[in-house]
């Protein structure tokens, strides 16, 4: 049996690219993985007892949609965070935020849109279920250029008023995933007013906000409630990268009463709610900030070592936020798969080819001369990565 035609051209996932490239390479070195966006810092301390006192909870059904005092706890955090008074019913706990960015293309994107096939709108690069989730409402993906020449957000309003005017969705992440850029709240209003000017929604991926160089990022859902137009946001954050807790697949979305009511309509069909420990440990999280303070301050020693260590490379970008550098590739190199192939085979530094994240648009593939390289590690551990990676690629700067 043949498979949906609409996934017949999704290209393989990031990481299984990346083994096959590397298969049969000797790493020319200690391997370093500095790949995948998986935080190594420690998780708060309170989890472990927790999850110890609810044990028998796990005999227990758990709430679709949160526990009271789960979305008590995510309604709190938004009022502390960004300002924001959001009711519960406004509020959907996640199995982490791809399921929510997923599942809410599904909810909230109409088969027609002027009686034309729906487009949704991606930044290029991107985070690969926003590609997805188009293909499966069998919408156009339109992907927009986010590089150097645009400060590496999308410009979706230089789009041509045709593809605006049967747009469903655009996907905005910020701090982006890879570049590490931050939308500010002028390029916020903008898209939003945009949003607000032909009808469609901004699905904000905000999981990354928790973890700056200066200043934290704006929120699209507060910067929409300001103008009055909070039913045009969904925004989703999570405690994988705020609270070094990516196993406990645990996040949530928040947008307007009658969008939440629809992705929680659907979910109570076809999610897998988050169990009641789980719960509890996400609404403890939620509560406290300390554990995220402590993290932030050694993503942000990071960032120093990578501007020291980097700061001289040609089209070097200091981080804004995230925990991700996008480095370019010397022409001498040759593409961004070169270059990991480089990188494994004479310093056994394992990034991700910056292709992989992007899809060929008219000027190419705007990752194809980048890679991703994750600053997860323990400081010294990626002091001694960065500089092994420097003069491997850059030949000492």
């Amino acid at each position: 049996m043949a498979i949906p035609e609409r996934f017949s051209n999704l290209p393989d996932y990031a990481f299984p690219r990346l083994r096959k490239l590397l298969a049969g390479i000797e790493p020319g070195g200690d391997p370093l993985i500095l790949t995948i966006g998986e935080p190594r810092h420690d998780m708060p301390a309170f989890v472990g007892p927790i999850l110890q006192d609810s044990l028998a909870d796990f005999g227990k059904y758990p709430a679709n949609e949160g526990t009271p005092e789960l979305l008590a706890a995510i309604s709190g955090w938004l009022k502390r965070r960004h300002g924001l008074d959001v009711a519960p019913e406004r509020i959907m706990a996640l199995n982490g935020t791809r399921e929510g960015l997923f599942n809410a293309g599904l909810a909230l994107s109409p088969e027609t849109k002027n009686g034309q096939r729906p487009a949704i709108l991606i930044p290029n690069p991107f985070y690969q279920v926003y590609a997805v989730a188009a293909a499966a409402v069998g919408a156009e993906p339109v992907f927009v250029p986010a590089t150097a020449a645009t400060g590496h957000m999308p410009r979706f309003a230089d789009l041509p008023a045709e593809v605006l005017d049967r747009t469903t969705i655009a996907y905005l992440c910020s701090p982006a995933n890879p570049q590490g850029a931050i939308a500010g709240e002028d390029y916020m209003e903008d898209l939003i007013a945009l949003a607000d000017r032909h009808d469609f929604l901004v699905f904000s991926d905000e999981c990354y906000s928790e973890i700056w160089r200066d200043a934290p990022p704006p929120g699209a859902l507060a910067v929409a409630t300001r103008m009055g137009l909070a039913d045009r946001v969904v925004m989703f954050n999570s405690l994988s990268k705020r609270s070094n807790l990516p196993g406990l697949r645990s996040g949530f979305a928040a947008g307007g009463a009658g969008q939440i009511a629809q992705m929680r309509r659907l979910r109570s069909y076809a999610g897998a709610p988050l169990p009641l420990p789980l719960q509890r440990v996400s609404a403890a999280a939620w509560g406290d900030e300390g554990h995220v303070d402590e993290s932030r301050a050694l993503y942000q020693q990071k960032y120093a070592i990578a501007d020291r260590v980097l700061g001289n490379v040609p089209g070097y970008q200091p981080v804004a936020g995230g925990f991700f550098l996008w480095l370019p590739v010397p022409e001498s190199v040759g593409d961004s798969e070169d270059a990991a192939r480089k990188l494994w085979a004479e310093a056994g530094i394992q990034v991700l080819p910056g292709a992989y994240l992007a899809r060929d648009g008219a000027g190419g593939n705007p990752g194809r001369n980048f890679i991703r390289v994750a600053l997860v590690a323990a400081a010294d551990q990626t002091e001694a990565a960065l500089n092994r990676l420097k003069n491997c690629l850059y030949q000492g700067g």
